[in-house]
């Protein structure tokens, strides 16, 4: 059984330049603004420094003033032939101020004059007011002893024009520097956050991590399509020569894992023109009519640039139907995919200009954007067959050290339907194993479990069932199990397990021989005796069935409804296609459509009587090869309970011979590695001395 998931695949990443508008990156540091900005600041500090500071006199108050005339600190002398040393007391009037300021030199401490360079003196300014105290200025002088007297008296004229210019002339350079600072900072938000309708597309720089077509395997045609557009972008001339022109755009098709965006990648790495991506939820903006702008922008750099490729990823995320807005109302995504139809083939075409998009769900995308002239060409980009597998598997394994003997078509036949993605992270997967284990090299049971790893899920080993819940998986993987080999029409068996993996208890594995892309009649109604065979057992062995076959009742039930409504494989219902067979759910369109199923209420009863008619006939098939072989399934289910993995040989001999003549290993619970265990060399081989107990030397590698 096996599930056809995988992620996007990735090839490397190619570091984007921004383009080019206005010279200046978006993240740069803006240095002209960081100067305007400290400018401002230097300007305002040295505006309160200078008043700071002014002639270096110590400010006091009236009062300590007072304390320094009686206490006879202040000094005067007036004998000094020197002018700078003749210490007065000075009164100075500033009549634009209207202050009154009395000026002198006082005694210093022994403890300050160290601090003073040595001076004892130093001087003093005090604030007056003698239009009040000019008496208790007089009196106090007078008192003093000896008595003072001010015997210079000045007036510092200043006009008030120029007091008013001194105080506000650096407050207003600084608002203009201030002012210069925020519209500078208004511009560059312009470039960034304001210019919301600018395009975030981005040319790829192909000087690092350059792809090749050399890189991409198992796509060979749709590699050959894309390939004429790299042509002809080398040598217009060749195919303008018969009158033919390059398709306008091509669309990429294909499951998640396939290689759309790694061929996209590629034909950038192959083609020296520019090359601009974006994808494309970075049209839809929370800004009405950002989408629109941003798609003529794109068209607009890429016209300067042409000839030049634009590869949209993800484009059902623009340009989904028109008309299927959920809630009514006006969508902005419409606006958008309405200036991509103008662009790729309006009223004023762009020419030189080639779109290239990617979408894994081409049936919700606009009939308008896939007509000829718009997307000209669709590329499908589908699952790799077993000669593109083994080509994806030799591109990834010239990563990793793989030992000698190693057969990746082997690794290719036992793993169908894998995608490219799928095949990456089986490399990957398989390379953390054998470091784990200490292996130099990786070898081919390190790639079985990283397959069944990356298809089925990891075991869980730490699990902790109870036997009669081990028993009862047991019985009912065998019951798959033997069905499996009891059966003409059915996939051979791969193994058969009782140890969790992923979400189930355990698992049934089987591999087809070969690709297959159609199912016969016979096929399918086998499959459905397969399905059913775990439940069956259970009924048979216990009598009292479980939960547990949850999974293969849905599984089942899907495959019978699609045989009576879809394929035509039932003789009472015929060749008639019932209800809407699409894949995928579009809510909006599915809801826009009515719901209806297009049938009556009887055939909808004729239905569901002939799908639970081919699912009873699966169970009774089932439920008689099981009793007719009811030994044998307690052979299967013993050797599970006893080995918790069988593989198709062990099980081939219970079937032939009634029991395994060379059974497996028993189990060992997988350990924590210890620091005292990497002192020992692994063997010459680079296999692991232990290694034998988890990989039986008798397994036969699936798809062998």
């Amino acid at each position: 059984m096996q599930d056809n998931n995988g992620d996007d695949n990735s090839g490397g990443s190619n570091k984007g330049n921004n383009r080019g508008g206005d010279g200046q990156n978006e993240g740069g540091f803006n240095w002209k603004g960081f100067m305007l900005l400290a400018i401002a600041m230097g300007l305002l500090g040295l505006v309160f420094f200078s008043k700071s500071i002014g002639d270096g006199s110590d400010t006091k108050t009236w009062r300590e003033f007072t304390e320094l005339v009686n206490n006879k600190r202040i000094h005067v002398d007036l004998d000094n032939p020197n002018p700078e040393l003749r210490h007065t007391l000075e009164l100075e009037e500033r009549p634009s101020k209207a202050e009154e300021w009395v000026k002198g030199w006082y005694i210093l401490d022994e403890k300050d004059v160290a601090a003073n360079n040595g001076e004892k003196y130093k001087r003093f300014q005090t604030s007056v007011n003698l239009a009040w105290a000019k008496e208790d200025l007089k009196a106090l002088l007078t008192d003093a002893e000896p008595p003072l007297q001010i015997t210079n008296q000045t007036t510092k004229t200043e006009s008030m024009g120029a007091a008013m210019l001194g105080f506000y002339l650096p407050m207003l350079i600084l608002v203009v520097l201030l002012y210069l600072l925020f519209r500078h900072q208004m511009r560059s938000a312009g470039r960034g956050a304001m210019s919301f309708g600018k395009s975030k597309a981005k040319m790829m720089a192909m000087e690092k991590n350059k792809i090749t077509f050399k890189d991409v395997a198992g796509v060979e045609e749709a590699k050959e399509e894309v390939w004429e557009i790299v042509e002809f972008l080398k040598d217009p001339k060749k195919f303008q020569r018969l009158g033919g022109h390059i398709p306008k755009g091509v669309l990429m098709v294909g499951s998640p894992g396939t290689g759309k965006t790694l061929l996209a990648r590629a034909i950038a790495g192959e083609a020296d023109v520019p090359f601009f991506s974006i994808s494309g939820s970075d049209f839809v903006e929370m800004f009405v009519g950002v989408g629109a702008s941003r798609v003529r922008d794109m068209f607009e750099e890429g016209k300067k640039n042409a000839p030049c490729l634009i590869f949209i990823d993800e484009i059902d995320a623009v340009g989904r139907h028109r008309g299927h807005g959920m809630g009514g109302g006006h969508d902005e995504r419409e606006q958008t995919l309405n200036a991509l139809l103008v662009e790729m083939d309006g009223f004023e075409a762009q020419e030189g200009v080639i779109i290239i998009a990617a979408t894994n769900r081409p049936d919700v995308l606009d009939p308008a954007l896939l007509r000829p002239g718009r997307f000209d060409r669709q590329v499908t980009v589908n699952l790799p067959d077993v000669k593109g597998r083994e080509q994806i598997l030799d591109v990834h394994a010239k990563k990793v050290k793989i030992a000698d003997g190693v057969d990746l078509g082997v690794i290719a036949r036992g793993t169908p339907g894998f995608s490219g993605a799928e095949l990456a992270n089986l490399i990957n997967e398989a390379a953390l194993l054998s470091a784990r284990r200490g292996l130099k090299a990786i070898t081919l049971p390190e790639f079985e479990e990283a397959r069944d790893k990356v298809r089925w899920g990891k075991e869980r080993r730490s699990l902790a069932i109870s036997e009669k819940e081990k028993e009862n998986t047991a019985y009912h993987e065998a019951g798959h199990a033997i069905l499996l080999c009891l059966l003409d029409n059915t996939e051979p068996l791969h193994k058969v397990t009782i140890i969790p993996r992923g979400p189930s208890l355990g698992s049934t594995m089987w591999l087809p021989e070969e690709d297959k892309y159609t199912n016969r009649v016979n096929e399918l109604l086998d499959q459905l005796v397969v399905i059913m065979g775990g439940r069956v057992a259970e009924e048979v062995v216990f009598g009292n069935v479980t939960n547990g076959a949850s999974g293969d009742i849905k599984q089942a039930t899907s495959i019978a409804r699609k045989m009576v409504c879809e394929w035509g494989m039932s003789e009472e219902l015929g060749m008639v296609e019932y209800g809407d067979s699409q894949e995928h759910v579009f809510l909006a369109r599915d809801m826009g459509s009515g719901g209806g199923r297009g049938y009556s209420e009887d055939t909808a009863q004729k239905i569901d009587s002939e799908v639970k008619r081919l699912i009873d006939t699966a169970y009774q098939t089932a439920t008689e090869l099981i009793n007719a072989n009811r030994d044998k399934l307690n052979t299967i289910a013993a050797g599970l309970l006893e080995y918790e993995t069988l593989d198709r040989v062990h099980i081939d001999q219970i079937m032939e011979d009634g029991e395994m003549k060379n059974p497996p290993s028993a189990p060992t619970p997988p350990d924590i590695p210890d620091d005292s265990s990497k002192t020992d060399e692994p063997p010459a081989d680079g296999r692991d001395k232990d290694e034998g107990k988890d990989f039986p030397s008798d397994l036969a590698p699936a798809g062998a």
